[in-house]
């Protein structure tokens, strides 16, 4: 940078501070070089009143690779207050940057100037919009998803190869939409590009085919991973209880503990789900304790939810109804329709006078909610 500033120094005395040209050269070494530096970028531009497209794209992939996003897209509103459009190589810094700190709002702004400036079929542009939805966890919209997936078709198409990061983030939409087929055509790609499914690819693959019912593939995966992280396991586990396979899940939880990984809220989860599918009260709740007081990890309303519905599938709606009044935060709708269901199932004629209760709490939460109707017509029938 040193030898920079002399060089710099030179060009203002002989008057060549003015060409476009070289005040891009400058830009580009010092927001790109390893050495470079963005402040004195950022000055170069202050003085330059003819900038060009190409200084500012420097400046924000500049920022965006090293981490400072947020400054990245200042760069670009005050980039566009100065009458720029933006091409084809200033949105994929962007999308990276709007990635790296999750700001969804900013980068569907940012996504609409795309479409209107017609650069949304562009390959460059359309592989960082799919890692920007995936990184802020919005691949699972149906339209975002398709118009992901075709991204990717054109990607591919123009001869640009997927790498593992992009795998995961279709994997993980083809689990939220439950598309098994384009699931197991993403996994046949993975093994003919001969991509390394390394824990994270592995583990969403793990995820994608549990969540999609198909467990034996999921099993497949599981067992062949060399590498398993407590996200691995709880994915497994999770997904082996949700389809019924308690036991399975509750053996696969202890395997776990023994090989040393501490469990997390979506493995406590699972352990719930199967003490739910199991019958097993007692232990379910002695779960949810340990999550607690031993693990030290926070329920969410999802493990409320798992708790109530144990309670519910035995039969002990008093025990339930209790619970859910004694919780620390306000029960959602699922749990009471969890509980409503239970009743109607163990306790038609309301004897407790549990589905009374619930009906009332139920219907004070949704009052226009037509399939609360419906429940409820079937417990007062």
């Amino acid at each position: 940078m040193k030898q920079l500033h002399q060089v710099h120094a030179q060009i203002q005395v002989s008057g060549l501070h003015r060409d476009p040209n070289i005040v891009n050269k400058i830009t580009h070494f010092c927001a790109l070089h390893p050495s470079g530096c963005l402040i004195h970028a950022r000055l170069v531009m202050i003085h330059f009143s003819d900038s060009v497209l190409s200084s500012w794209n420097n400046l924000i992939r500049g920022h965006a690779t090293r981490c400072s996003s947020r400054e990245a897209i200042w760069v670009f509103v005050e980039m566009r207050g100065h009458g720029f459009r933006p091409d084809k190589l200033t949105y994929p810094s962007l999308f990276k940057a709007c990635a790296a700190i999750s700001v969804l709002k900013e980068g569907e702004q940012i996504h609409t100037d795309v479409v209107k400036s017609g650069l949304d079929s562009d390959v460059y542009v359309g592989n960082t919009l799919i890692h920007f939805y995936g990184s802020c966890g919005k691949i699972g919209d149906a339209h975002k998803f398709r118009d992901s997936v075709e991204l990717f078709f054109r990607m591919r198409d123009c001869g640009f190869e997927p790498d593992e990061a992009t795998m995961v983030i279709l994997l993980s939409g083809c689990a939220e939409v439950g598309n098994l087929s384009l699931g197991k055509w993403v996994h046949c790609q993975v093994i003919e590009k001969g991509l390394t499914v390394n824990c994270e690819l592995g583990t969403s693959l793990v995820d994608m085919y549990s969540k999609c019912g198909d467990l034996y593939c999921a099993s497949l995966v599981f067992e062949r991973m060399i590498v398993r992280n407590v996200w691995t396991w709880s994915a497994m586990i999770l997904g082996l209880a949700q389809h019924g396979r308690a036991m399975e899940a509750l053996e696969l939880f202890k395997q776990m503990k023994n090989n040393g990984i501490k469990p997390n809220y979506v493995t406590f989860l699972g352990a719930l789900c199967a003490c739910s599918h199991a019958g097993l009260v007692e232990d379910g709740y002695r779960f949810f304790r340990d999550m607690q007081y031993v693990h030290k990890v926070k329920p969410v309303m999802a493990h409320y939810g798992a708790i109530v519905d144990c309670f519910g599938r035995a039969g002990r709606l008093t025990k339930a109804y209790t619970f859910i009044k004694n919780m620390p935060v306000k029960p959602d709708a699922v749990i009471w329709r969890t509980l409503l269901n239970a009743c109607n199932i163990h306790d038609v004629n309301d004897y407790s006078g549990v589905g009374e209760m619930v009906r009332k709490s139920l219907l004070e939460l949704e009052p226009r909610r037509s399939g609360n109707f419906v429940m409820v017509a079937k417990e007062v029938r």
